[in-house]
């Protein structure tokens, strides 16, 4: 900062950029604006957390904590009296019948911009996650990935076809459709009712226009009428769900024409109106609404792009670029906005669209990703990603000239990428290995489901949720805990030893590098929550989706043949982040944990007491 200027502090998060990328396009001059706060300070990788995961990592950037001290470890957490996945983010609570239920964020401890309210410095703070449901801060903030769609979940699509027999996929509605004439009527699905246990919908009407090439989505809502033309995304539609007498929730949805014959139209998941939420998503609460009115109207889900309609097969990849671009558009539209009122403290904003892209692209990186066999390989895609750090960087450079020399300038990533073209079934090893039990006359694979509903708990000392977390089944803990505490050690001693190391036979290769315990890797007030071990896989390899759930396969591997193709949550070790700032700063072997202390240094104030890292500013 130059003398006798107000501190100002710019952080643009680039959720999931990978080191072993953007090196070789800083050399070959793909990034020039990059290259920029290179040449004025430095560039490092930057180690992310255990494990490497979205909303764990920024907590960790937010608050200067462990995940120990912060609690929040994964997407999802197991509930231990039911050993039921629960979403982690934030829960809900209602004192009684007579009051409205509240949201509450699971993550704890003061973050960076907490502190420096308290020091009298404003923040505006754009979509970090785990920030929902926002909460009053001196400044602005808009939360990010945690803040749901109308159902409550991380989004739920819809899609409307005339194919007989389509089959649901994972996380969306199908509704199947006759046309009569030239309109089909059907309706549009809102949030659950608990009072009737149904759901809240809108009907619609939709006209053909085989002619022009589209349909008209006539409904109650705002436009009466909307025009959706075949392979293009709509305009926001603003409707009103009625959830009993006098009470409504608003809503807005956009739809994609897939195809007029047969037909196929898919909603995306219904987002909360930024000007009148269910729950807080902005500090002051009016702030989203206020947001709109400057640069239209936005998604306000935590998780923005669509990528369960892609996972489904209802979006091709053409469609997902197109979203990912109108997300992006928004994004940047947010950035520069408050950049031009941007005269004294501390600005954030992340784009989480870079590790959504790199999810669902990286197999065109592979041609021999098993993804690849049942999807093709359309080499128009093998530079999406490039192409996509290019979009980046260029946001970088119109925020550097915006902002001026006199301002710290960080760009990070919470975490890089990798490939995952294989999946570890880990209660299928666990119960090959006699730490799991499934229900007499059971047996492993579709028969035993999900959610460990046909676990007999009674034999089962240990068990999987979630993204490489093991949990034992600890008695006094767990809702039906056989493993007495006293040997709680020696049992996850045995596990670690016998995951690490183990081998895909098919391929020849190791697919866990290690198994932390979690005294190894968390401490804080909240490490009761913390997985008992946490799987660090090698690259190439991941938790398999049927371990997420709570799934028993019968087999210790799988091809990982969805789109969904490249991912982070391997051992931390293997994927970094990335950390330029446009000031020298100290190198060696930077954390996430610093980011916290280095911006209040940056304002002349002491880390709190709690946070873990050190200032980087040389």
């Amino acid at each position: 900062m130059t003398a006798g200027t107000r501190p100002r502090v710019l952080v643009i998060g680039l959720d999931g950029l990978e080191p072993r990328i953007v090196g070789p396009m800083l050399a070959a001059g793909a990034l020039p604006h990059l290259a920029r706060l290179q040449a004025a300070g430095s560039f490092a990788p930057v180690a992310t957390t255990y494990p490497a995961q979205t909303p764990v990592a920024w907590s960790t950037f937010a608050t200067g904590l462990n995940p120990g001290g912060h609690g929040i470890y994964d997407f999802l957490r197991r509930d231990p009296a039911t050993c039921l996945p629960d979403i982690a983010l934030s829960r809900y609570e209602q004192k009684n019948a007579f009051t409205p239920p509240k949201a509450v964020n699971r993550r704890q401890g003061e973050t960076v911009w907490d502190r420096l309210g308290a020091a009298g410095i404003p923040s505006v703070v754009l979509r970090c996650p785990c920030t929902y449901p926002a909460e009053s801060a001196k400044g602005r903030l808009l939360a990010g990935v945690g803040v749901p769609d109308i159902r409550g979940g991380f989004g739920t699509p819809t899609w409307y076809t005339t194919d007989a027999g389509t089959a649901q996929g994972e996380s969306e509605h199908v509704v199947p459709v006759t046309t009569a004439g030239n309109a089909i009527a059907t309706r549009l699905i809102g949030p659950r009712v608990p009072r009737t246990a149904g759901d809240a919908t809108v009907d619609i009407t939709i006209e053909v226009d085989s002619a022009a090439q589209r349909v008209i989505v006539q409904s109650p809502g705002t436009p009466r009428r909307l025009e959706v033309r075949e392979g293009q995304w709509s305009d926001w539609l603003h409707v009103k769900f009625k959830l009993g007498l006098m009470q409504s929730v608003a809503g807005i949805v956009r739809f994609h024409l897939r195809s007029l014959e047969p037909f196929r139209l898919y909603a995306s998941p219904v987002n909360f109106a930024a000007d009148a939420p269910l729950f807080p998503i902005s500090a002051p609460w009016d702030y989203a609404g206020a947001l709109e009115l400057g640069i239209g109207t936005y998604y306000t889900a935590g998780m923005p792009e669509d990528h369960t309609g892609l996972l489904n097969g209802r979006l091709d990849e053409v469609a997902y670029l197109a979203q990912c671009d109108l997300v992006m558009r928004e994004r940047e539209a947010m950035l520069f906005t408050e950049l031009e009122k941007f005269d004294r403290g501390f600005l954030f904003c992340l784009f989480d669209t870079p590790d959504r892209i790199q999810h669902m692209f990286w197999r065109f990186r592979e041609p021999d990703h098993p993804a690849n066999r049942i999807h093709g390989l359309d080499r128009q895609f093998v530079s999406v990603i490039e192409d996509h750090y290019r979009r980046c960087d260029a946001i970088v450079g119109r925020a550097l000239d915006a902002v001026g020399d006199d301002a710290l300038v960080i760009v990070l990533s919470d975490h890089g990428f990798t490939s995952f073209q294989r999946g570890v079934h880990l209660n299928a090893w666990l119960m090959a290995n006699g730490y799991l039990a499934l229900k007499p006359g059971v047996e492993a694979g579709e028969a035993a489901g999900d959610f460990l509903r046909q676990v007999d708990w009674g034999q089962t000392r240990a068990y999987a949720v979630g993204l490489g977390s093991i949990y034992l089944n600890l008695r006094g803990r767990e809702g039906n805990g056989i493993v007495p505490p006293g040997e709680a050690g020696t049992l996850g001693s045995q596990l670690a030893a016998g995951l690490t190391g183990l081998t895909d036979p098919a391929r020849g290769q190791i697919a866990i590098r290690s198994v932390r315990r979690r005294d190894q890797i968390y401490h804080g007030a909240c490490i009761e929550d913390a997985p008992d071990l946490l799987v660090c896989c090698a690259e190439g390899y991941r938790a398999s989706w049927s371990t997420v759930l709570g799934g028993v396969p019968g087999e210790l591997f799988e091809n990982n043949v969805r789109r969904w193709s490249g991912d982070h949550v391997v051992d931390p070790a293997l994927v970094p982040g990335v950390l330029f700032i446009n000031r020298p700063f100290r190198d060696t072997a930077p954390s996430l944990s610093d980011l916290a202390p280095t911006i209040l240094a940056a304002f002349g104030l002491p880390k709190g007491d709690a946070m873990e890292g050190e200032s980087l500013l040389a």
